[in-house]
């Protein structure tokens, strides 16, 4: 793979911290930019060049670009599902205006390339629910997704208006054991992990049989790379690509815990995310990412909860 310079907006987050990461393993720490509100200071984010960046500061944007000069920019900067519906306004600035701002300073620049996620959130109550296609009735009712979606056109206009070199996938639940959930609505499958270890128990905010499709983080870094450093002409999509790695509710992965922590229990204590919940799908069919550059996911459910715990007893220094 060609050395690229990258920078990544929003590195601080439960994506960009594994992917700020991975960049820097394959292309060197310091031809890797993280960048965020605020540098947490620990040794990792002090391995290669860190830029305090708010995405919604154009000018300040502008001047980390031109300093850096890279080749590719991640854009992860967002006001997730559950936050958004907190502070609806503010939601559609961030999400929006920084979209714009990546994407003119990007073609200002002469930025080679730009990845921006996209989410299972521009589904909605008209969605087919299970095996979702790529292209279907999308109408989603959060601010998160009615930013998502209007995200994807612009990824397509600005391609095909503009010849800015776009890519993006859909998240869908994102499961990681090294950084925070960021606030969305399937956080719920993070917190559980930490709270089993923890404490033993987990009072969970979605319905018992809510069934969601989610993703290992390392899967989803994987897709995240690949696809930005795919052929352009298997791109095919400029919108933005189905992915998925499993479904399963939150009394399957309760169960699937308690092969590993007997005696671990779960309560539900549903609140205004189940709503959140109900209008996304249950199941993706991601055929188009397969077939056009390759997308394969690595873990099922089984090795995901497999590695979450292995890993989150490590951390909790609990025995294995």
């Amino acid at each position: 793979m060609q050395k690229e310079t990258v920078l990544i907006i929003g590195s601080c987050g439960q994506v960009g911290t594994e992917l700020t990461e991975n960049l820097r393993a394959l292309f060197g720490d310091d031809n890797v930019i993280a960048s965020d509100l605020k540098n947490p200071g620990t040794p990792f984010w002090n391995n290669g060049p860190f830029e305090i960046l708010d995405v919604l500061d154009q000018k300040k944007l502008g001047e980390v670009i031109a300093k850096y000069k890279p080749n590719q920019i991640y854009h992860l900067a967002a006001l997730l599902s559950a936050s958004a519906e907190k502070n609806p306004k503010f939601g559609w600035t961030l999400n929006m205006d920084g979209l714009f701002y990546v994407f003119d300073t990007a073609l200002e620049y002469k930025v080679k390339r730009v990845f921006w996620p996209s989410s299972i959130a521009v589904f909605g109550p008209g969605t087919p629910k299970d095996n979702t296609p790529q292209d279907c009735v999308m109408d989603p009712n959060t601010v998160y997704g009615i930013t998502k979606l209007a995200g994807e056109r612009y990824c397509d206009y600005y391609f095909n208006r503009y010849g800015l070199d776009v890519r993006s996938i859909r998240y869908p639940g994102l499961i990681g054991y090294k950084a925070d959930a960021g606030g969305g609505t399937t956080d719920y499958a993070v917190e559980i992990f930490h709270e089993a270890i923890k404490t033993g128990t987990y009072n969970c905010f979605l319905k018992p049989d809510t069934e969601l499709p989610m993703l290992y983080m390392p899967d989803a870094i994987k897709a995240t790379i690949d696809i930005t450093n795919a052929p352009a002409d298997t791109v095919k999509i400029r919108s933005a690509y189905n992915i998925a790695g499993f479904s399963f509710t939150p009394e399957i992965l309760a169960a699937k815990i308690r092969n590993h922590i007997p005696d671990f229990t779960i309560t539900y204590n549903p609140d205004h995310r189940q709503a959140i919940a109900d209008s996304w799908p249950r199941s993706i069919n991601d055929a188009e990412a397969r077939n056009h550059w390759g997308w394969n996911n690595s873990f099922d459910l089984d090795q995901m909860v497999n590695d979450m715990l292995l890993n989150l007893k490590q951390r909790y220094q609990k025995p294995l």
